[in-house]
């Protein structure tokens, strides 16, 4: 009888582990991103870079911050990241009267990039705003 609890255990064993190994195996591998987004930063000289990303970013920070390339500074507050500097260029509005503007597929974002949502096929930009 002890025998056969033995046995028991060690095919419980080894079922358990074959069955591990072929979930490994076979579970569905992770993708890319399941959305496809563009950011489009356009500098002071009006020269415009492109970052074209797949992502499963939920806000815009997120996939500015999987932006291959894209680099951003700025200062944060209660409110989230306050941009000042895109791809190292300052744009500091109480020191040279401009700012960096944010728009989502033509529009002006109403958030900031902590809470702007991210939907697949957004096209965002990034430009060099001198105030008026």
């Amino acid at each position: 009888m002890k025998n056969k609890k033995i046995w028991g255990a060690g095919l419980l064993v080894v079922l358990i582990a074959a069955f591990a190994i072929v979930y490994g195996v076979f579970r569905e591998k992770p993708v890319e991103g399941s959305k496809e987004i563009t950011i489009e930063v356009v500098n002071q000289a009006e020269e415009s870079e492109v970052y074209e990303l797949k992502t499963d970013a939920e806000f815009l920070r997120q996939a500015m911050e999987e932006a291959e390339g894209l680099e951003f500074f700025g200062e944060e507050s209660e409110y989230g990241m306050m941009v000042e500097v895109v791809n190292g260029e300052s744009a500091v509005f109480d020191k040279d009267g401009a700012y960096w503007s944010f728009m989502v597929n033509g529009e002006l974002c109403n958030n900031g990039i902590d809470t702007q949502p991210v939907e697949d096929g957004d096209e965002f930009q990034i430009v060099y705003t001198e105030a008026e």
